[in-house]
């Protein structure tokens, strides 16, 4: 059998999951490119990668970053959710034109957010998606757009996970809305209500998936895909009580989270409005079924949840 071209762009690499699938795939012996638009500015982030000037919303450096390159990670957004209208669709386009053009496997972290509130209270990728969000219809709108580069020559690759926790996360839920203040944990916020679960997802464990996945792509159909089922408990204080432990502080306090101020906030700024939007995944639950992906890894990573928020405490400056 012919051995697959381990070679990859990565776009998003100084962010959350793009930077941690990056060190993936390097760790793993792949030839890794990373696109920026400040290219030495960004690879003291990662030196390990061979970093490219370019803009993800330039469709022209992006195929020209992704010439000779077996796959393309489409894992920028916009940092603090600004202009997901305007730059969405814009940035995925120009990577899914370059993966036509040169054959690539384009990988797309995908969420939550196609799903609407009546969705279930647990879902598989076959689940019908009828968001009732802005951000969940450019969503899918988005997996639309893979489907249909994968008709056209390339070949997609869409991962589902909940909302990410890890050291090198950035702007997260649990780091802006649970333990938003810096320094060590004197407090945690609960956003959820009272035996609502939610899911999330530690990035060095989704990263390793999303790696394990690419490097059997050549099994995979045109466009498939793949649920990652993460962190699950099923009453979220349990995952603030699992905080204050990892922080050694397990008598700290749990208050809910201020929602009144999130709604007096929306009008006025962008980021809170986003996060607003988002509510009804703090209101009843919404597991992410992974039967698919343990079918077909065998094996799934699954970090202790002690040891994965530790590191993400400490790799905050929360610990």
């Amino acid at each position: 059998m012919t051995k697959i071209s381990n070679t990859a762009l990565v776009i998003g690499a100084t962010g959350g999951i793009g930077g941690e699938v990056a060190r993936v795939l390097s760790a793993r012996g792949w030839d890794v490119r990373a696109l920026h638009r400040d290219p030495a500015h960004a690879a003291s982030s990662n030196p390990d990668l061979h970093w490219v000037q370019g803009d993800a919303m330039d469709r022209a450096s992006v195929d020209r970053a992704a010439a000779g390159m077996a796959v393309i990670v489409h894992a920028v957004n916009p940092p603090g959710y600004r202009n997901w209208s305007g730059l969405v669709l814009p940035m995925l386009d120009n990577s899914l034109a370059a993966a036509t053009r040169h054959g690539a496997h384009v990988v797309l972290p995908g969420t939550v957010y196609n799903f609407d509130p009546d969705a279930g209270e647990a879902v598989d990728e076959s689940a019908a998606q009828h968001p009732k969000t802005r951000k969940g219809r450019i969503r899918v709108e988005m997996e639309r757009r893979l489907e249909r580069a994968a008709e056209e020559g390339a070949k997609a690759l869409i991962v589902r996970a909940g909302d990410f926790y890890g050291p090198r996360s950035g702007n997260s839920w649990l780091a802006q809305g649970m333990v938003p203040t810096p320094g060590p944990v004197q407090r945690v916020f609960n956003p959820a209500r009272a035996g609502v679960g939610h899911a999330w997802a530690y990035l060095p464990d989704l990263a390793e998936t999303m790696v394990r996945l690419l490097e059997r792509r050549d099994e995979l159909a045109a466009f498939d895909r793949f649920h990652f089922g993460g962190t699950w408990l099923d009453d979220n204080r349990s995952f603030a009580e699992a905080i204050r432990l990892a922080a050694g502080r397990p008598d700290a306090p749990i208050y809910p989270f201020p929602w009144p101020v999130i709604h007096a906030l929306a009008p006025f700024n962008e980021t809170v409005r986003e996060m607003r939007e988002m509510i009804y995944l703090w209101r009843r639950p919404l597991r992410l079924i992974d039967a698919k992906l343990r079918q077909f890894l065998g094996d799934v990573p699954g970090t202790p949840l002690d040891e994965a928020l530790r590191s993400t405490l400490a790799g905050l400056g929360r610990a």
